[in-house]
């Protein structure tokens, strides 16, 4: 009789924490998806924004690199007034800034105020991602409930860019102001929610390394901008602009390391970094956000431009790489504990090159159906097994009070990746769009010189015509070289995992009990 008394009060007990744990996830779920899609559901509204806010084709494109900027260069000190003064309040604190910048933005009667709320909104995200994922940890159990968790936010992560697209599409059609506008329910509801499922960890007693601080800010911010620059039209890697903010970028992270390893409290330990399996998972992790956001780009304007995609149907043109990364994500959740990280990273590494390699023989002619649709999903699920092993395989083994620090390395690593990857790739784009459209304006020039001869004058229709064709053919021709460079450099980062990720599947659930039963 006091057995089953027992087992009905441990039902009773379970279910509640069950349920608690679910809203938990929902809710670190939708804080990470709103803010990661809030680096792409401003891309299709871009053109709208430009005509309405009077910006100029080359100012426009801060409307994107401010919150990147903002957004990557105060991720590290986010995650460290996450360790010092609390996971949960610093993710509170993030979304609520995030809600009300997006609340700005939307009612920005100018550029300078939507820029100016662009970048707050990267600073509030900059609080609240390092902190959603450390709260995985404090929250959830270590084994299949943390595991799941994992599958969740990676999914978020990865899929956030897609969702993005495609909702700025839909929001677009309307009033491109929605696309701030959405964020603001959004953020209440997390912020309202929050202090109610979330467990807050203890702030530590250490002082924060405000020298630190302004040294990796400065250095991510130069390094940063640089690359930004460098992609723009008409900028080279020579210029003045590029150069100077990516040299001196480079110089200030070089000082902040050497902060790091004298302060007694660092910002970053360097034995987060120092350690081979973090190493490699961060190096990794730059590699495919560098992947994921440049085929975002690249693609995108290949759908609008060349096939004439409007920006509902370029979104959901997109949904198949959603799709593709939950379900593979929730795949190799289901896998970590069987197969070794290594395994799971390698086999999406190697998906996500042949899908770049499938983009690389894109034409004019292409069809969606039958040369993007297998592509965009087989990258999807590329992506999803990579995700999953290395954010567990990144914050493994890490001692509580650097989780934080360890997370923000993890989100760090992707958004500078996605700099790295748009500006790099940019510019192989540039360069194989520039020298087909070279070629092809020399062949109509001897065209028309030939018509002339012959005494036929092409018409005005037909110049446009021709001139259009050409553009598309210089675009398409330079984004298949881009994703080119793209597969060579997946490729790489799938060899480096796959020859030094080389911590089993059996030490990673070991390390997670240990922490666990801490």
């Amino acid at each position: 009789m006091s057995t089953s008394v027992t087992e009905e009060k441990d039902e009773e007990c379970e279910a509640p924490r069950h349920t608690n744990l679910t809203v938990a996830l929902i809710v670190i779920a939708m804080a990470q998806l709103m803010i990661v899609l809030d680096a792409t559901i401003v891309n299709i509204a871009t053109p709208h924004i430009l005509t309405a806010l009077d910006f100029t084709q080359s100012s426009v494109q801060w409307v994107v690199t401010a919150y990147a900027l903002s957004f990557g260069s105060l991720l590290l000190l986010g995650g460290r007034l996450g360790d010092l003064f609390g996971r949960r309040r610093m993710f509170v604190i993030g979304v609520i800034i995030f809600a009300v910048a997006s609340l700005i933005g939307g009612l920005a009667p100018n550029g300078a105020i939507l820029l100016a709320a662009r970048a707050l909104q990267g600073a509030g995200a900059a609080l609240a991602s390092p902190a959603a994922l450390a709260l995985i940890n404090t929250t959830f159990p270590a084994g299949r409930e943390r595991n799941r968790a994992m599958a969740v936010y990676a999914a978020m992560s990865g899929a956030g860019a897609a969702v993005g697209l495609i909702l700025g599409g839909i929001l677009t059609e309307w009033d491109w102001r929605l696309t701030f506008f959405i964020n603001v329910p959004l953020g209440l509801i997390v912020a309202l929610l929050a202090p109610r499922v979330l467990v807050e960890s203890e702030g530590n007693d250490g002082s924060l390394d405000i020298w630190g601080a302004i040294a990796a800010t400065v250095g991510l911010f130069g390094i940063v901008y640089g690359l930004s620059h460098a992609g723009q039209q008409g900028a080279s890697w020579g210029d003045f602009e590029t150069l100077f903010p990516l040299i001196g970028g480079l110089v200030v992270l070089a000082i902040f390391v050497a902060i790091e390893n004298r302060v007694r409290h660092p910002l970053l330990p360097m034995r987060i970094v120092a350690d081979r399996t973090r190493g490699v998972s961060l190096f990794v992790m730059l590699i495919v956000g560098a992947a994921m956001f440049s085929m975002f780009f690249f693609l995108g304007l290949y759908i609008q431009q060349v096939l004439g995609y409007s920006p509902i149907k370029s979104g959901f043109a997109f949904l198949p790489f959603s799709v593709g990364i939950v379900a593979a994500a929730g795949l190799a959740s289901n896998l970590a504990g069987r197969v070794d990280p290594r395994w799971l990273a390698g086999a999406g590494g190697i998906l996500t090159t042949v899908s770049l390699w499938g983009l690389t023989h894109l034409s004019v002619d292409s069809t969606y159906a039958a040369h993007l649709l297998p592509w965009i999903t087989i990258m999807g699920f590329g992506m999803g097994f990579i995700f999953i092993p290395l954010t567990l395989t990144a914050t493994a083994g890490v001692d509580q009070n650097d989780s934080g620090a360890a997370a923000s390395s993890l989100n760090t690593a992707q958004q500078i990746g996605g700099a790295v990857g748009i500006a790099a790739l940019t510019t192989v784009f540039t360069h194989f769009a520039t020298q087909r459209g070279n070629e092809l304006a020399a062949a109509g020039k001897a065209a028309m010189a030939k018509a002339a001869a012959a005494g036929q004058t092409p018409t005005q229709e037909q110049i446009a015509a021709a001139t259009h064709q050409a553009q598309i053919d210089a675009q398409t021709y330079g984004s298949t070289h881009a994703f080119w460079a793209s597969a060579i450099m997946v490729l790489v980062g799938t060899l480096v995992v796959m020859a030094f990720l080389t911590i089993k599947h059996t030490e990673l659930a070991e390390e997670e009990a240990a922490m666990a039963i801490v």
